[in-house]
């Protein structure tokens, strides 16, 4: 639907566009709104599997806010101050009465803060007022302005009346009524999600739950259940079946059948209104054709729309006779065809029941790559829309095209004193990005298929560049050699992204004054495209006048500037950049805070900019050979340096942050070793030299071995935690919870503010608490001299004693502080530029940056790739698809260069077995990826009218058993004979060339094979599909889904065999579309984040209550940057939906599980990774809200995508297999739950090893499945294989392993009793006396309990008394872990909060 809120270019800072949130369900469930339709989270710090999960961003900064809690009390005021802001944000709502015209009066609830555009909004979504666009609100007969706030409006309080008054048409809201009317008939179409366009995506969670779950519910209550449900799933969910059906991942929705109020709506070909019919008042002409086959034309006029007397080929403006002249369109429809009357009522009934996050638009386009064959039918709005590629009528905005550079900047100087201020600011920047966005995407459709003119037209296409819509669009080539030294085109297309990394960085640290360039990376047919807002006055000048900071020539001639130094070095300590001073042409030292590529440049508005951000971190030399320099030995050993396409590959912001705090405990663990030395004898001085000779240059190999000493359930939290700081928004306050935590965890006394002062005057970060306790374990007497070193290190180096300056001094030296006198690592981006000179009096430090670089790739292979497969030996990490295991990479700062190495390593792995699924998930990540590599040059050769026949060909070579695939070429008709050889193609996909014909499958996989050698430096020693699916154990479904999200493909959704060996899987009539892949910055709203966090704090230390106010709060204000969809959001009421079912809301889990689906759906996919884990989330809390059959099908829809998604063997599919069998267990289906939970019993004993208490667990399961079937010896093996591990990993005392002893003497009764009725009926024949045997169906609550064990939950009983119990409790663990005594492995304590509590 139109928004009306685009009127108003975000950078007027006082009207903010409003997202639809508020609209959506504000007509149904006003007092709900508020509340409801706004929420966000981060996905980490939870346990690992959400980690893995959750979108992109969501990694911020879990640790600080436990420390916010409970830490200092500074930060514990900034906190409470805080909340009070957000109270002053919640103003109390009133309710208005509003009277729109042949309706009656309704009420509406209203907050202070909304604008009247709002309650606008709320009416044209009303079933009653929909059709009504152009009116004003008045109150006592003055019109309200549009976008005054409410409060600011006198007169206006409770119960006041406010009349809608018809106001007469222009054009323009001619238009936007038309739009409007077209919106709400399509409004229940789904082909806007399939095509792609305006931010629609698809929902399927309807069809599974027979609309909304919690109306539904309470009907199907009444009498037994358990009669009605069909529980049999459909075969090829089973366990053990081997097909892989497509067609069920878009099941058929029966409200999409549309119904048809008109044939055709259309603009008429009469337009625009001659000059003397304009002074009639005459605006626009309609032709429309209902459904009754009567064929109308209608004027729209200042005062509504009536019918004239026009017809296909006659122009009479006149109106007919009767004119039925009506305000709206409906209205004049509704009169001239009864069909158009009742299916539009019985259309508007439908779409107010969807679910609203089924119908709100989400902040940035998903794209499905599969769709069925949709109809292709007329609509004038999608017509209109395509020719004046809405540019002349860009969102309806005053002075038309928006300039995108004003709108990005001064949202940016938006005030941030305050919270309002700051959800204001942020509010305004996620809009302008989320617009910005979707521009440059159209735009770069637009370029690439060559529908816009070159700025440099006389050019080669490949050197062409492109201005639309006031956004400057550059193709991903090596132009006039700029690259030539780094890669030529395999650096000009690695650059865009790493630009891209630079901008989102220095977005994130946010200094005032510094201002980078609105940024989008869009992949599309083979080419990337950069787009970027432009700088003012920069096209008017040469590039040579502007640049005043850095250099244009890599290095030959630099300048700098004092400003742009002062900006800058604000930005160099969260970024970790190092000042450092370079050689210009004449041999004149000049000062940097940055790379030397980094421009400064001031634009003709005074702003000054930075760009070409492609060096912002510095250089991973592990790809990047230097003459005449060795890498460290733990490098060379896994064959490092590497050669690489291009010399631009550098180190990720994650790896930097880890590697700091990795350095920073090392620092801590040498002053403190000093210290005790220096305690223990007082001839101190020579000492402490040889302890800093020894480790001057620290092994980075003998730090894992610290690492891997601890328990491996304090190990994955460590190193979850480490990368947890990765996207800091603030790294102040980061750094001061953080610190705050580990205050506590050093048991220094709260005076003194150790590593406070010290971590704020240092890097902006800190060691995560857990890491320190493994230290802590490995020294004895550590934690004191650790006092000791933090206090002595507090004062930034004014020591007091000189013996303790020294000790700071030697441990500075040992990690390579840059300072010395406290710790501060930094970086400098420009060692190992080619090109770059560094004048003599500074070659020790570059000596010194070089080595800290080849520590810091050493510290990625020796550390981050281990401690990677660690946390998916343990399941901290359980990446399910290509993209899931990319982010379990990228969290730990590993770029996806290295999958050939993780791989290998996993290879030597002693424990590979257990690690299957993640190699399996990576060898189908690295041959697709090394697929799309050769895709991408491939399909720079075909020209446009071949595209879906090469697509379809390369497929085929690709998936496809058939061994001769042969292309088909376009049939010669539309080849024009006489073809002019004289035109140079001016399109960049314009080739006339048939090569992509003639690629074979055999030459295909040789040239995946050579890629896997020359990008991954893998070996793949296969040559067809078929043999590495049978080597891999790879799926072709699961192939062609990787390929074509990667890719941008859509593909027809039906059955493919892709096994015959006569004839291919795909044809081009398979090809539906192929879409953009789309790289930009998500903007983030912090404060909301904060309060996420503190929320996730307070959970974990068991404050459940206030946890949830807290997260509540967070909620609103995600809802208020971020509109009501968002990535954030979902992980937010995901959370909030465990605490409301921990706390025994359950009706209240079940809502808000439901919007976390839905939004998991709308925002990441339908079968993305995350979605299946909201399914399950879904059906355990239908279960308990007694809605069974529900529950199986939700978890059977799960079952289906997971195996879409990542086949059967994955440790995922024990936990969905035991939750089916459980449910299955308690409709007793006895035989069905049987073949689950053997599954479960299988798979949970292939990744979790034979002593793992998860497999005792899935032996009772069994166990009491075999009960309830009355086989007593199959039940009494399994419970004894389970009792078994509990005696063996727990002890004979331990409450499981005596409940596992009361069942097996409870079932050794039962088999007796069996065993002597049946002697009985043998003995004595028919007239034998049994006695009643008790064979039970499990009751719903021991399945409940048993269900919520698998899924990590445990219940509180939550009186006061048992809250402090529980408090005390979590402290006394608390303090045994800090001694490092609590070794007791952690899935069995029941109070073990860090376990159950959490969000999954």
């Amino acid at each position: 639907m139109v928004s009306k809120t685009d009127d108003i270019p975000a950078s007027v800072p006082n009207c903010n566009p409003v997202d639809l949130a508020e609209a959506g369900d504000g007509a149904q469930d006003s007092k709900d709104t508020s509340k409801t339709s706004l929420k966000d989270s981060c996905g980490c710090g939870h346990s690992a599997d959400t980690a893995m999960v959750n979108g992109d961003g969501a990694h911020g900064h879990a640790e600080e806010a436990e420390s916010k809690q409970d830490g200092n009390g500074e930060a514990d005021g900034g906190e409470e101050s805080n909340e009070q802001e957000v109270i002053v944000i919640q103003d109390t709502g009133f309710t208005v009465k509003i009277q729109a015209p042949g309706t009656e009066p309704f009420d509406l609830q209203v907050s202070p803060q909304e604008m009247v555009q709002e309650i606008h909004q709320v009416l044209m979504d009303r079933e009653d007022t929909c059709h009504r666009t152009c009116f004003s609100l008045q109150l006592d007969g003055n019109v309200l302005d549009n976008f005054a706030e409410l409060k600011s409006i006198e007169g206006l309080q409770e119960g006041s009346l406010l009349k809608v008054v018809e106001e007469p048409y222009t054009v323009r809201e001619a238009r936007i009524h038309v739009r409007h009317i077209r919106d709400l008939l399509k409004s229940l179409d789904p082909s806007d999600a399939y095509n792609g366009v305006d931010c629609n995506s698809l929902s399927f969670l309807s069809i599974f739950t027979d609309g909304d779950l919690g109306d539904s519910g309470k009907r199907k209550k009444k009498g037994n259940e358990l009669e009605q449900i069909d529980c049999t799933p459909p075969e090829h969910i089973l366990p053990g079946s081997k097909e892989r059906p497509l067609v069920p991942l878009q099941p058929q929705n029966k409200d999409w059948k549309p119904m048809q109020c008109l044939k055709v709506l259309t603009m008429s070909g009469w337009n625009p209104p001659p000059g003397n019919r304009k002074m009639h008042g005459d605006l626009m002409y309609l032709y429309i054709v209902t459904v009754e086959e009567r064929h109308v034309s209608v004027t729209a006029s200042t005062r509504g729309f009536y019918l004239n007397q026009s017809t296909t080929y006659t122009f009479n403006p006149k109106p007919a006779n009767p004119s039925f002249l009506s305000h709206s369109l409906v209205e004049l429809l509704s009169q001239i065809s009864p069909a158009f009357k009742k299916n539009f009522t019985a259309l508007q009934k439908k779409r107010v029941q969807r679910h609203p996050f089924e119908r709100i638009a989400t902040p940035f386009q998903v794209y499905s790559w599969t769709a069925p064959q949709v109809d292709h039918a007329m609509d004038c709005v999608r017509a209109e829309d395509a020719y004046t590629s809405r540019l002349g009528y860009e969102e309806h905005i005053p002075g038309q095209t928006r300039d995108w550079n004003e709108e990005l900047q001064t949202t940016r100087e938006l005030p941030r004193k305050n919270l309002p201020e700051r959800l204001l600011r942020e509010r305004a920047i996620f809009k302008v990005h989320s617009d910005f966005a979707a521009a440059a995407t159209r735009g770069a459709m637009a370029v690439i298929d060559g529908n816009v003119m070159a700025i440099n037209p006389g050019e080669e296409t490949r050197m062409q560049m492109f201005i639309w819509n006031n956004i400057f669009f550059s193709l991903g080539f090596d132009v006039r050699d700029h690259y030539r030294e780094l890669g030529g085109d395999a650096a000009a297309h690695a650059a865009p992204t790493n630009d891209l990394n630079g901008v989102r960085a220095y977005g994130a640290v946010d200094v005032e004054g510094l201002y980078t360039l609105g940024t989008v990376v869009v992949d599309y047919r083979g080419y990337r495209v950069t787009a970027q807002s432009i700088i003012p006055g920069i096209l008017e000048r040469e590039q040579e006048q502007s640049v005043i900071y850095g250099s244009i020539d890599f290095g030959k001639t630099v300048v700098s500037h004092s400003k742009y130094l002062e900006l800058l070095e604000k930005t160099s300590r969260p970024l970790k950049v190092q000042r450092h001073n370079v050689l210009n042409e004449k041999n004149e030292t000049v000062e940097l805070c940055s790379s030397v590529e980094c421009k400064g440049i001031i634009g003709n508005d005074g702003r000054h900019y930075i760009l070409d951000l492609l060096r912002t971190f510095p250089p991973d030399l592990n790809f990047l050979p230097v003459d005449g320099e060795e890498l460290p030995p733990e490098s060379q050993r896994q064959g490092f340096p590497r050669q690489h396409r291009h010399r631009l590959a550098c180190l990720r912001q994650e790896l930097i942050e880890a590697f700091v705090e990795h350095r920073y405990l090392l620092f801590m663990k040498m002053a403190a070793l000093q210290l005790m030395q220096q305690k223990a004898n007082k001839d101190t001085k020579t000492d402490a030299l040889a302890i800093t000779e020894t480790s001057e240059t620290p092994s980075e190999s003998n730090a894992d071995t610290t690492q891997t000493q601890t328990t491996a359930s304090e190990s994955s939290s460590a190193t979850e935690a480490s990368t947890d700081n990765t996207s800091q928004t603030d790294n102040s306050t980061s750094a001061a919870s953080e610190a705050a935590t580990d205050g506590e965890e050093s048991s220094s006394k709260p005076t003194t503010n150790g590593p406070l002062d010290l971590t704020t005057t240092q890097n902006g970060e800190c060691k995560s608490p857990l890491e320190g306790k493994e230290l802590e374990e490995s020294i004895p007497g550590l934690a004191q001299a650790k006092e000791l070193a933090e206090t002595l290190v507090a004062e930034d180096g004014s020591c007091i004693d000189p013996k303790s300056r020294e000790v700071v001094l030697n441990a500075c030296k040992a990690v390579g502080s840059i300072s010395n006198t406290s710790f501060d690592i930094r970086f400098n981006p420009d060692i190992f530029s080619p090109g770059v000179r560094f004048p003599d009096d500074s070659t020790d430090d570059v000596q010194k940056q070089k080595q800290l670089l080849k520590d810091a790739a050493a510290f990625l292979v020796s550390c981050q790739i281990p401690s990677l497969v660690k946390d998916c030996l343990d399941h901290s990490a359980l990446p399910m698809d290509g993209a899931t295991l990319t982010e379990a990479l990228h969290q730990r700062g590993i770029n996806v260069r290295y999958l050939g190495s993780v791989l290998e390593f996993v290879d030597k792995t002693p424990a590979k077995a257990q690690l299957e699924h993640f190699y399996r998930i990576g060898i189908s990540e690295l041959i697709t990826r090394c697929a799309k590599h050769i895709f991408k040059t491939y399909l720079q050769g075909v020209e446009l009218s071949a595209l879906s026949a090469a697509v379809s060909h390369f497929l085929n070579c690709f998936l496809s058993s058939f061994p001769d695939a042969v292309a088909h070429l376009p049939p010669d008709e539309l080849v024009s004979r006489r073809k002019s050889r004289k035109r140079r193609n001016r399109v960049p996909g314009g080739g006339d060339n048939t090569a992509w014909a003639s690629l074979t499958p055999n030459e295909l996989w040789k040239n995946i094979a050579s890629e896997a050698q020359s990008y991954y430096h893998f070996t793949i020693q296969c040559e067809s599909v078929d043999q590495v699916v049978e080597k891999y154990g790879l799926q072709k479904t699961t192939l062609l889904r990787e390929i074509s999200i990667k890719t941008g493909i859509q593909i027809l959704i039906k059955e493919y065999n892709f096994d015959s060996r006569h004839k291919p899987a795909f044809t081009e009539e398979d090809i539906l579309n192929i879409f953009p892949v789309v790289k930009h910055v998500n903007p983030k709203a912090s404060d909301a984040f904060h309060f996420f966090q503190s929320g996730q704090a307070k959970v974990q230390q068991g404050f459940l209550k206030e946890g949830c106010e807290l997260i509540n709060e967070a909620l609103n204000l995600f809802n208020n940057v971020y509109g009501a969809m968002h990535v954030e959001i979902c992980a937010c009421l995901r959370l909030l939906a465990r605490l409301n079912y921990i706390m025994g809301d359950h009706p209240e889990a079940l809502s808000n599980q439901q919007k976390a689906v839905l939004m998991s759906e709308r925002v990441l996919g339908i079968e993305h990774p995350n979605t299946i884990q909201e399914y399950m989330h879904l059906a355990l809390y239908c279960f308990a809200n007694g809605q069974l059959s529900t529950a199986l099908k939700l978890l059977y829809r799960a079952r289906y995508l997971m195996l879409l998604v990542s086949g059967e063997d994955h440790p995922e599919m024990a936990l969905l297999d035991s939750n089916i069998g459980l449910v299955l267990h308690g409709v007793m289906e006895y035989d069905l739950s049987l073949r689950f939970l053997e599954n479960a019993l299988t798979i949970n004993t292939k990744y979790h090893g034979l002593r793992s208490l998860k497999v005792a667990l899935s032996h009772h399961l069994v166990a009491r499945v075999y009960e309830s079937k009355a086989e007593f010896r199959s039940a009494l093996q399994h419970e004894k294989e389970g009792y078994t591990i509990y005696k063996n990993q727990m002890g004979e005392a331990h409450e499981k392993t005596k409940e596992s002893s009361e069942y097996l003497k409870y079932l050794t009764q039962q088999a007796v009793a069996l065993q002597r009725t049946m002697n009985e009926i043998y003995k004595n024949g028919s007239n034998a006396s049994i006695m009643p045997l008790k064979f039970t169906a499990p009751s719903m609550a021991s399945v409940l309990e048993q269900l919520n064990i698998i899924n990590g939950i445990i219940f509180i009983p939550l009186s006061q008394k048992d809250l402090e119990n529980l408090k005390a409790e979590v402290q006394r663990r608390q303090q045994l872990q800090e001694l490092g005594k609590s070794e007791e492995p952690t899935e069995d304590s029941p109070l073990e909060l860090e376990d159950k509590i959490p969000i999954d």
